[in-house]
């Protein structure tokens, strides 16, 4: 007798396969300013982010410090190392008290060989992350910084994702935001404060970004 198929199949979840993960895997739980790896270390993991937030960035030769990317849950980060880097080209630092799985690099092999679900999710995954690389190279490119800044406060508030709309941002520095857009301080601090005159932004227990702040980005 055939057993009948399920009709309720859920969905893939990586953060529950991952607790699954047998051996070459971590589970961290890393206060705020704790640092994964530097700049220059061997590759030899990938991490998850299961809760909390992830900043990386560069530092020049002249020692200039620039913020490349914040990753939030549901982020991976270190995954070059698949590719075949072996130094670090970028610091990972959590942003704040976060809870993270360490995957060494065989294991992390391992699984995408073994486990059909979890390398179509992280193929998808890779995907995305390639295509906001080339978006934020075309906005420092082409982009003001005034146009810079309000994508990434809108990508920063998830502005566009399902059950999302316009949340409050975490707390994040006007000094990581020139980092991140390149440009200084007071640039952001003067842009900021044209976004809240007209009513883009405003503050109430945090920072909330409306999505009419879009129109900055899409104005010629």
């Amino acid at each position: 007798m055939t057993k009948p198929k399920d009709k309720h199949i859920a969905p893939f979840d990586p953060q529950t396969f991952l607790t699954k993960v047998d051996g070459g895997k971590t589970s961290l739980k890393s206060p705020k300013k704790q640092i994964f790896y530097s700049q220059g270390d061997v590759a030899e993991a990938v991490f998850y982010i299961q809760g909390g937030k992830v900043k990386l960035s560069v530092v020049s030769q002249e020692g200039k410090e620039a913020v490349v990317a914040i990753l939030e849950q549901g982020s991976f980060f270190g995954e070059s190392c698949l590719a075949g880097q072996t130094v670090r080209t970028a610091t990972a630092t959590a942003l704040e008290d976060s809870s993270i799985v360490r995957i060494d690099k065989g294991a992390m092999i391992r699984v995408l060989h073994e486990e059909t679900k979890f390398a179509e999710m992280f193929m998808s995954y890779l995907l995305a992350h390639t295509i906001r690389i080339q978006e934020d190279l075309v906005d420092q490119l082409f982009n003001s910084s005034e146009k810079r800044l309000a994508r990434i406060l809108l990508l920063l508030a998830h502005f566009g994702k399902e059950g999302k709309p316009e949340p409050v941002i975490a707390k994040v520095s006007q000094e990581m935001l020139a980092e991140m857009i390149g440009t200084t301080r007071s640039r952001v601090s003067f842009f900021m404060n044209k976004f809240r005159k007209l009513g883009f932004i405003y503050y109430n227990g945090g920072l909330h970004v409306h999505s009419s702040l879009l129109s900055i980005v899409l104005h010629d």
